[in-house]
């Protein structure tokens, strides 16, 4: 028997709306393959109004003193936090993510986030410039205005809440397109937001890209776009910014490389590259360390147990808390997936190391489950190693001369994260100093924290998201205001 399928609202100036036109998308879990909730299909007269409301409400909430704003943010935290656990569930249920792996922290990463930026608002302030006793010359941090902020499904609400938190905190207001795949729970943190903040300060809008994403990409009143997703649908958003020369920023795609020299052989560093590929969360992450480059005096007993590590997780049901790794997020990339996984079975140069292509019959066929998989190559030249897969396929390429793996590791479009493993810290710090990305751990594969400058070189992004200069360089503007002091006295 069908489960009920629930109808959601979008949220507009504080209120819960259809869309003008009355349609609706479906939200499947990928775990059963099931219909199991609606949202609004959104259109461009949504945007419209959402946009026309942030921008009446920004008149005010600029003006709101920005410690206020700040325990707000506090507020909204604690808020959030009191529900986590339902949030985590529809995070599981929506996007196929694991309870127990990924949407737990995925729930306590929102909090930290909102708690963190909360706790910026004093850090709101300028500087004086001296350019001499008979001028006072200072600059004052400003808001930009309304911001449109477009998400995708991997991780949705953290990635809403590294727009949300910073925005409001600096008295933006915010108009956001949720991924259409894992809407749900984006709506029930801004239906928390909305608690706490005047009507339009926040508004959530559900669509496609192309009926709802563009439009307000395009949309003449907004001052700011924020973009997280694919790299070519960045350089959409790109375009549309260079015609009102708007501030964007963008957090793209990776190819990332993990470098493991032949001094760590161990069981942790095992840990470690399962942990930066993002395993766990399918590899659906742009910071997935899916390009393993091994020194060959190691390279035959690491993938084995790195083989025999990955052939222990648990894949099943989302939402049981045995479970270590969940689905991929819909037919579309897993059907992507497998053809990548068909190219590197295909390939005469390859060797398949563990996993391959999804079971056709049992419980992992009646959702998008796909398996760990390493192929060996000895080029880092070939299709798997060059682009984003965006699912748990991890090429390993052998190294033996430092100098030539750098340059591996950097021969990619892509600049976003890397991951350096050594004993020999300075070797670690030299080899972090010379790859070209914008984000490197040397022995850890951890996630984002509040605090880190994160973003991307080359073709994985522009600006930085999680940290005080991060919201500072992309959510305000520097105005410089000079007095001359010396004015001529009038006699009154």
């Amino acid at each position: 028997m069908s489960e009920k399928i629930i109808d959601h609202k979008m949220i507009i100036n504080g209120d819960y709306v259809n869309s003008v036109s009355n349609q609706k998308i479906g939200i499947e879990c990928p775990a059963n393959k099931q219909l199991f909730a609606t949202v609004p299909r959104g259109i461009k007269e949504d945007v419209d109004i959402a946009v026309k409301s942030s921008l009446i409400a920004f008149q005010s909430w600029s003006k709101v003193n920005p410690k206020e704003r700040g325990k707000i943010l506090l507020d909204i935290a604690n808020d959030i936090d009191d529900q986590k656990e339902e949030i985590a569930k529809i995070i599981a249920k929506e996007t196929g993510n694991a309870i127990r792996t990924q949407a737990r922290p995925e729930i306590n990463l929102v909090v930290d986030i909102f708690r963190y930026f909360g706790g910026l608002s004093s850090e709101l302030k300028g500087e004086t410039i001296p350019l001499g006793e008979h001028v006072l010359s200072y600059t004052r941090r400003e808001p930009l205005g309304v911001v449109g902020a477009i998400i995708p499904w991997n991780a949705p609400v953290m990635l809403a809440a590294c727009k949300i938190a910073p925005s409001l905190c600096t008295g933006n207001t915010l108009v956001m397109k949720a991924a259409e795949d894992a809407p749900l729970a984006v709506l029930k943190v801004a239906e928390i937001c909305q608690k706490h903040i005047p009507p339009g300060v926040f508004n959530l809008i559900t669509g496609t890209g192309s009926e709802c994403g563009e439009p307000l990409a395009y949309h003449p009143d907004i001052s700011k776009l924020s973009f997280t997703g694919s790299t070519a649908v960045g350089k959409l958003i790109m375009r549309a910014a260079a015609e009102r020369v708007l501030p964007v920023s963008l957090e793209l795609g990776g190819k990332s490389p993990s470098i493991v020299y032949p001094d760590v052989n161990e069981d942790w560093t095992v840990d470690g590259i399962i942990g930066a590929m993002r395993f766990t969360r399918q590899s659906q992450s742009c910071t997935a360390g899916s390009r393993l480059f091994l020194h060959k005096r190691i390279f035959d007993s690491f993938i084995e147990q790195l083989a025999n590590k990955l052939d222990k997780l648990i894949i099943g049901d989302p939402l049981d808390d045995k479970t270590d790794m969940g689905t991929i997020i819909n037919n579309k990339q897993y059907t992507k997936v497998c053809d990548y996984i068909k190219d590197g079975l295909d390939n005469k140069e390859t060797e398949i190391i563990c996993g391959g292509l999804p079971p056709k019959e049992g419980p992992l066929s009646e959702g998008y489950f796909t398996i760990p998989t390493i192929f060996r190559n000895k080029s880092n030249e070939w299709r798997l190693a060059k682009e984003e897969i965006f699912g748990p396929v991890l090429v390993a390429i052998p190294w033996e001369d430092e100098n030539e793996v750098i340059k591996m590791a950097n021969q990619s479009h892509y600049g976003l994260a890397a991951y350096v493993w050594t004993r020999d810290i300075t070797r670690g710090i030299n080899a972090a100093h010379a790859i070209e990305s914008g984000w490197v751990q040397v022995n850890q594969g951890l996630g984002q924290v509040p605090g880190h400058s994160y973003g991307g070189y080359k073709q994985s992004g522009l600006g930085r998201e999680f940290s005080l200069e991060g919201m500072l360089d992309s959510f305000t503007q520097r105005k410089n205001i000079s007095i001359n002091l010396n004015t001529p006295a009038k006699e009154l």
